[in-house]
């Protein structure tokens, strides 16, 4: 074989999902619905932000930056699952398998940020309404989408650029349907303890770090408004239940998958599953469903692409 940085491993062998022909074609079916239901439910999110002057503030344009993140993140897998469901040998190039990785944790670290400016931009126009377009501005919003992608790079390349220079030369199974750093970093011909315990560290203990932050900081937002006003406390509820819905449909999972790399084969798949397929799905369902202005921006956006067609 050819080598590359140095190892004789040029591809990796990836899992299955199923092995009888009726589940595979049942997985194919489901998973090319839900992810046209990702891109179309995503995107139709980002078209009505942009197209609707209404929705140009930085709770929507946040939103929006949400659906692109999400549209991304599923696609660094889901296509490649779908194209797999009928292969029997399931492989996947070294170069493939390295790039697949730094994309889920760009866009996985950016998403990670991104949620935090969405929990932000809640307490602001919440807990300070008075101030909310002079601490929310147009400037601030962008920087905190900047920010948002900035850390999420910084998050995938200092993982990535101690995986990529790793020594493969034996076993190549990664045990999964797709590439990630706990996985992979087993594969090397070399005691990674070390590099394990960052890998845990970077996407694990952040991960679990954010999730209780944002829970905490939601808590505090409905404990505020009730000291306030007990009457605005079930309006602040639902519009923060959208937030809490979707912060543990995301991290949660992320906490099991790098905090405890290696569950069983059935829940890890699910997990993952629920990060790359569900979560971007549901997304835009949770968000459009609870917001009365995105609803009606969106039968406004449907209407006036009609009207246009005939």
């Amino acid at each position: 074989m050819d080598q590359v940085n140095g190892s004789v491993v040029t591809d990796f062998v990836l899992l299955g999902l199923a092995h009888s022909l009726g589940m595979r074609v049942f997985l194919f079916f489901l998973f090319s619905l839900f992810y046209v239901g990702i891109i179309l439910g995503n995107l139709f999110i980002v078209f009505t932000v942009i197209f609707d002057s209404h929705l140009h503030s930085p709770m929507y344009i946040l939103l929006a930056n949400l659906s692109l993140i999400d549209l991304g993140l599923s696609s660094t897998t889901v296509p490649r699952t779908i194209s797999d469901i009928f292969s029997d040998c399931k492989i996947i190039s070294f170069h493939s398998c390295m790039i697949q990785m730094f994309f889920i944790h760009v866009m996985g670290g950016t998403e990670m940020v991104l949620l935090i400016a969405m929990a932000y931009d809640r307490y602001t126009a919440i807990c300070k309404p008075l101030h909310y377009l002079t601490i929310m501005s147009p400037k601030m919003c962008m920087q905190l989408i900047v920010v948002a992608w900035v850390i999420g790079v910084i998050h995938a390349v200092s993982q990535f650029v101690f995986v990529i220079n790793l020594p493969f030369c034996g076993p190549n199974n990664v045990g999964s349907f797709y590439c990630d750093f706990p996985r992979v970093i087993k594969l090397a011909c070399m005691n990674t303890y070390r590099l394990e315990f960052v890998v845990i560290a970077n996407s694990g203990f952040i991960s679990m770090g954010t999730f209780f932050f944002l829970i905490i900081s939601y808590i505090f937002i409905l404990v505020t408004v009730r000291k306030h006003s007990s009457k605005d406390l079930s309006k602040a509820f639902f519009t923060l239940s959208a937030h809490i819905t979707v912060v543990v449909l995301f991290f949660v999972p992320c906490m099991f998958l790098y905090v405890w790399p290696f569950p069983t084969k059935s829940l890890d798949t699910f997990l993952a599953i629920v990060d790359f397929v569900l979560t971007p799905v549901l997304n835009p369902a949770i968000y459009t469903l609870r917001n009365r202005e995105m609803k009606v921006a969106m039968r406004r956006l449907t209407t006036q692409v009609v009207s246009s067609g005939k």
